[in-house]
């Protein structure tokens, strides 16, 4: 590396080995791999002459309460060109999604080479097979997401280990794992990050995630920086209806009938799209639909289980809960309204005596069926559930949202009035929206300090490079910074039914670092499918250079 830094760093090919190192590494989430690529860039570290100085600036550390055995790796370089608090934080996860949509060529998904090779040979789509035969495009699990962005936080902290003269202030690494499925990475390096903020009294200023970036629609040349990120909830409704023999089918009241009409009413639906700062998220859709049935029976079922993706970017799980309350009870009255107009066809057809409908809307979120039962059952009911929910930890089958539905399912065995009704809840994690619009200081100071890195870097880079309001893909930016005031998350706590057991988050951690955090990510195609691709030169050239813009205006 060149000791001076000039108006552009000369990094491409350092990034872009960087870059083939960490893929070469297999780091499939919830497998040995996250713990194989941590221990690499811990021994890359560690061997730095500045970490051999400064042992306790580079940590790998276990997540806590984890069932699988991974690690993080944090480390930070205090700058000698002027001393400092003023800390910022580069963050990145080193796991990946899986390797079997590479089908034949899965052998080959963490070889960029040979594998760019094999698919040479092979009939591809246009504009992958441009890219292929361009050379400037690096094809493999994890080029894109996101180990090409992590590589651009790798060399700018090696850069600075070898040169702390050259920084004023402190950069600071979280290398995390787990991103792909539950942020234990994240959540637990928020515990070093608040340590080392007492330890070492440093003021985190801005933090900067490099997850990818894609274009937004066909033909879109932009490269984008996200200023905050979308949050997601996982709203999730556990169905009653009124059993019967199928032959006697309108004496019960069939809970797939309702699922299905509440999923009608909040699928694509517009008006539950939280358009924030003239940028629209994705609307509602579903995941998962199924009823509760274990076994095949001419009854119907007792009870359906369905949950949506959600995604926000000003409303609170609160405000979330009371807009899907109420499209809830629009699809409730619905549906008894077709039963009942089909019924009485029905009678007309057979010459059967129409009987009214006894049923009505019954739509509770989970805080209100808790306190309900609570109310109807106390202590006994309390005891049972607390028994239940120890037994059913030991279901290792059972993953977080359908272990929230049978203890939804559990403790309805306790209501006195068990007539049709929908219980709503949130049954994963939470991964909270973050705005970062200028509404401080350090947040003034960031937007300021990214305008600057543009205008700088831009005239070295053909494609315009475009400023968003929110990161538009669930990532660890939302476990950094916390937009939600108090009751807006509390929300999220009292009506997620394995909050406590299977399920906890500390909101609090989040809230002692409440950083604001931007995107700068390599920028690429089909991250989490097997034409996963970076463009090199915009990856490994202009990502790192608009970062270390970012941190050193910051940092002066």
């Amino acid at each position: 590396m060149n000791k001076e830094i000039t108006v552009m760093l000369d990094c491409l090919n350092e990034v872009l080995q960087l870059t083939k190192k960490l893929v070469s590494i297999p780091s499939i989430v919830n497998t040995s791999g996250e713990k194989d690529i941590a221990t690499a860039i811990h021994h890359q570290l560690s061997s730095l002459p500045y970490f051999i100085a400064n042992p306790n600036h580079l940590v790998m550390a276990p997540t806590a309460d984890d069932e699988v055995e991974r690690y993080n790796i944090t480390a930070f370089v205090k700058g000698t060109k002027r001393l400092s608090d003023k800390t910022v934080i580069l963050m990145g996860h080193m796991d990946t999604v899986g390797i079997d949509d590479f089908a034949q060529f899965k052998d080959l998904a963490c070889r960029p080479a040979e594998l760019s090779k094999a698919y040479s040979a092979e009939k591809l789509p246009a504009n992958v097979e441009q890219h292929l035969n361009s050379g400037e495009w690096l094809f493999g699990r994890g080029v894109l997401d996101m180990k090409s962005g992590l590589a651009s936080h790798l060399y700018l902290l090696q850069y600075y280990a070898e040169h702390p003269e050259a920084l004023a202030g402190n950069l600071l690494l979280v290398a995390e794992c787990d991103e792909e499925d539950s942020s234990h990475g994240i959540l637990s390096a928020l515990k070093i990050l608040k340590r080392w903020k007492e330890t070492y009294r440093f003021n985190y200023v801005a933090a900067i995630n490099a997850d990818f970036v894609s274009p937004r629609y066909e033909g879109d040349e932009n490269r984008y920086i996200y200023k905050g990120s979308v949050g997601k909830l996982l709203p999730s409704f556990f169905i009653t209806g009124q059993e019967t023999h199928v032959g006697s089918c309108f004496e019960g009241f069939d809970p797939n009938f309702l699922a299905a009409e509440l999923t009608r009413e909040i699928n694509y639906n517009p008006l539950l799209i939280d358009k924030a700062y003239g940028e629209t998220p994705a609307p509602p859709v579903s995941l998962k639909q199924t009823d509760l049935k274990p076994s095949y029976t001419v009854q119907t079922a007792l009870s359906s289980f369905v949950y949506y993706n959600f995604l926000i970017h000003s409303w609170s799980p609160k405000e979330v809960l009371e807009k899907l309350r109420h499209h809830a009870e629009i699809a409730f009255k619905r549906a008894l309204d077709t039963f009942t107009e089909r019924y009485l066809a029905y009678c007309q057809l057979s010459s059967e005596t129409y009987r009214p409908v006894p049923w009505t809307v019954r739509v509770f979120t989970y805080e209100e069926f808790q306190e309900l039962l609570v109310e109807q059952n106390g202590e006994t009911y309390l005891k049972h559930m607390k028994e239940f929910t120890a037994d059913l930890l030991a279901d290792s089958t059972l993953d977080l949202r359908m272990y929230s539905a049978r203890v939804v399912e559990e403790a309805w065995k306790f209501m006195q009035d068990k007539s049709p009704a929908m219980i709503l809840f949130y049954s994963s994690l939470y991964s909270p929206r973050v705005e970062v619009t200028g509404k401080n200081e350090q947040e003034e100071q960031l937007i300021e300090a990214l305008e600057k890195a543009i205008a700088k870097v831009q005239p070295h880079y053909p494609n315009p490079i475009v400023t968003r309001n929110f990161f538009p893909y669930i990532s660890d930016m939302s476990f950094v910074a916390m937009s939600d005031d108090e009751a807006g998350s509390q929300a999220a706590i009292l009506n997620n039914p394995a909050w406590g057991t299977k399920h906890y988050v500390n909101y609090q951690d989040i809230r002692d670092i409440n950083v604001p955090v931007i995107c700068i990510g390599p920028y690429g195609l089909d991250a989490h499918k097997k034409h996963e691709r970076t463009e090199t030169a915009y990856s490994c050239q202009i990502v790192p250079n608009l970062i270390n813009e970012v941190v050193r205006d910051i940092l002066k």
